[in-house]
């Protein structure tokens, strides 16, 4: 509790430094505005949530300031992708003061707690004004209808900040695709309605599977992704084959119309990066996508990993069965 106090109290001292940073390079993340009155009330009312945000441990979307920043990004048209663009921006200009702190610097033994708190603070302050940015319902809307986890949309815009910030810091970062398999073939032989049942059924799976902070999304009509910020490839392949290996176990359903028990499996793509190359969040998707087709080529029901930006044919990490 002290460190959170004492960090907020830093960004409160900065203030001014911060929104001065961060109004200065917003035109380049999404606000493209000539009226900079407008992008300095924007900057401010982030920045106020970040830091009440790190002060508290938590965000109450129920506050006057969370409706006021849902209410000013509306005005601005902004869409998801470049609202997390903008409160990325603040995020990095907030660490790169703390970062000079003498007390909390870059070289302290608690900056990678502090530098962590500040990063989830950002994603507190997503998560509370994002239900209102709906411009693009499309593209950028937020929930998927069918399991209720985040779209495609969330995920690129995620996804992009992620990159961005393992290029900046070097830190790890796995993305994990899960494809259903034969799920046209399912369709075809029990109906949409069953397949609609197997999709959410997954969605729910997935979701409990993972951790809070971990980005989970249904990326096409079969096919999940998971953003794991933080997660090195060891752990990031044995949550991939832990996930697999659950799904096969333990999803049967059965058809009621003719009682047949239909199993269900997944092939899976790994991904991992280290931000030692330059990419973005549409590249590596394909590139994900890429290895799951892999996956199903090889027999479906396993796990392909590949480092992202790699070169190399991605290789199975481990299989059960087809």
């Amino acid at each position: 509790m002290q460190e959170r106090s004492q960090t907020a109290r830093i960004l409160e001292q900065h203030f001014d430094t911060i929104l001065k940073d961060a109004v200065a390079i917003f035109p380049f993340a999404g606000a493209e505005s000539s009226d900079h009155d407008r992008s300095a009330n924007l900057a401010d009312l982030i920045l106020q949530l970040l830091t009440t945000a790190v002060r508290e441990g938590e965000l109450d979307q129920r506050t006057g300031r969370v409706s006021d920043l849902r209410q000013l990004a509306l005005d601005f048209g902004l869409t998801v992708r470049q609202l997390f663009g903008l409160v990325y921006v603040i995020e990095r200009a907030a660490l790169d003061e703390l970062a000079l702190d003498e007390s909390f610097g870059a070289t302290s033994e608690a900056w990678p707690g502090v530098a962590q708190m500040v990063r989830r603070a950002s994603f507190d302050v997503l998560a509370a004004v994002a239900e209102r940015i709906t411009r693009e319902p499309d593209q950028s809307a937020l929930h998927d209808s069918l399991t209720a986890l985040h779209t495609r949309a969330v995920l690129l815009a995620a996804l992009e900040k992620e990159i961005r910030r393992a290029e900046r810091f070097l830190h790890p970062f796995a993305l994990i695709l899960v494809d259903v398999d034969h799920l046209s073939a399912i369709n075809a032989k029990h109906g949409y309605g069953f397949g609609d049942r197997v999709l959410e059924r997954i969605g729910i799976v997935i979701r409990n599977y993972f951790r809070e902070h971990d980005w989970v999304t249904r990326c096409s009509e079969d096919t999940f992704a998971i953003l794991l910020p933080e997660t090195a490839r060891a752990n990031a392949e044995l949550l991939a084959d832990g996930l697999r290996v659950t799904v096969e176990e333990r999803l049967a359903l059965r058809d009621y119309r003719t009682e047949e028990q239909v199993q269900v499996t997944v092939s899976v793509a790994v991904l991992i990066g280290d931000g030692q190359s330059s990419n973005n969040a549409d590249k590596v998707l394909r590139q994900a996508e890429e290895a799951v087709v892999l996956a199903k080529e090889r027999g479906r029901n396993r796990v392909e990993v590949v480092e992202i930006g790699g070169t190399r044919v991605p290789r199975p990490a481990r299989a059960r069965g087809v």
